[in-house]
């Protein structure tokens, strides 16, 4: 390989660039924004891309999984909770702490510790995405067989919370006076 098919970019690691920092940018907004709405939004955008990512590595079995798992079933009952709980749709003074500069000094040390990392270690290596690489075969048998009981567990808290959150809210309604189906809506 020649120096300058090395240096040479394509279609597909423009798309892959493009794609980050749409994901970089809806990670922030995700954090940033006072709306817990809104960071739940810009979580799905943020974790869509993700998969897109995923996809432009010739990993499909890991994109739908992505798809699958954090959009189709974390972000929704994050937003089940949201509104079973009635938090605050607008914006919201407990969202902030006061404490942004802090924050944004430990994320930019953070971030410059982990590309330091990753471009340390991923230095020389390069990849062919031409062909598929791995096996979902292997990836499948060592998560059904190694990682099944963490993953049962983590579903049954995330079922327990949702049940605690449709409690709650029904108790504060129960509270206030208000009929715990909605009023008859």
């Amino acid at each position: 390989m020649t120096e300058r098919e090395l240096l040479s970019t394509s279609g597909q690691e423009i798309v892959f660039v493009l794609v980050g920092l749409m994901v970089l940018g809806a990670a922030v907004l995700c954090v940033t924004t006072r709306q817990l709405v809104h960071a739940a939004l810009w979580l799905v955008v943020a974790l869509g891309g993700l998969a897109v990512e995923y996809l432009l590595l010739t990993a499909e079995f890991v994109a739908w999984v992505q798809v699958l798992i954090y959009l189709g079933s974390v972000v929704v009952l994050l937003l089940f909770g949201l509104m079973l709980t009635r938090a605050p749709i607008g914006p919201s003074p407990d969202a902030d702490s006061g404490n942004r500069p802090v924050a944004l000094a430990v994320a930019l040390a953070s971030a410059a510790c982990l590309v330091t990392l990753v471009v340390d270690a991923f230095r020389t290596t390069w990849i062919d995405l031409d062909e598929p690489h791995g096996r979902s075969d292997a990836l499948g048998d060592s998560l059904f067989r190694t990682w099944v009981l963490p993953f049962e567990a983590l579903s049954v808290l995330l079922l327990a919370a949702l049940v605690g959150a449709i409690a709650l809210s029904r108790a504060r309604r129960a509270r206030a006076g208000t009929p715990a189906d909605g009023g008859g809506r």
